[in-house]
């Protein structure tokens, strides 16, 4: 797997990596991460085509999910400290 490109983010690291035929955009905050796998046949235009599909909705869909996921740890771990 390697790092073909970064698109800065003042809220999270947005990296995106090329293995196997295969675009992988990562998004990582803090302690959590998502990732997300894409082909590369289904992107027009190849790394500038992810960018592309990296759209202002979609990243806020993102960040949103990072809070859920923070919350649900949160509580896991509060349960777990009990």
């Amino acid at each position: 797997m390697r790092i073909i490109a970064e698109l800065p983010h003042p809220d999270c690291k947005i990296s995106i990596f090329a293995m196997n035929q295969k675009f992988i955009i990562k998004f990582e905050q803090g302690t959590l991460e998502q990732s997300y796998k894409v082909a590369e046949t289904d992107v027009i235009g190849g790394v500038n085509g992810v960018f592309e599909l990296l759209d202002d909705t979609f990243i806020q869909a993102v960040l949103d999910s990072f809070n859920v996921m923070r919350a649900s740890f949160i509580e896991a771990y509060k349960r777990y400290e009990s």
